[in-house]
């Protein structure tokens, strides 16, 4: 009897829905932080950056 509330567990005994509510509620997850990085820093800066490194 497989209830739609019931827990889901994985073969481990891992319950899937509290992972998932631990995730949503984890902070920014890497694709956001790579935005808000692109999004705070102009291409100048990260042209300016990369010729320092090279020199």
């Amino acid at each position: 009897m497989n209830n739609e509330n019931s827990p889901k567990y994985t073969s481990a005994g891992t319950n899937i829905d509290e992972v998932k509510r631990q995730n949503a509620n984890s902070g920014l997850t890497y694709n956001q932080v790579k935005k808000l990085i692109a999004d705070t820093v102009s291409g100048h800066e990260v042209q300016n950056f990369n010729a320092q490194r090279t020199e």
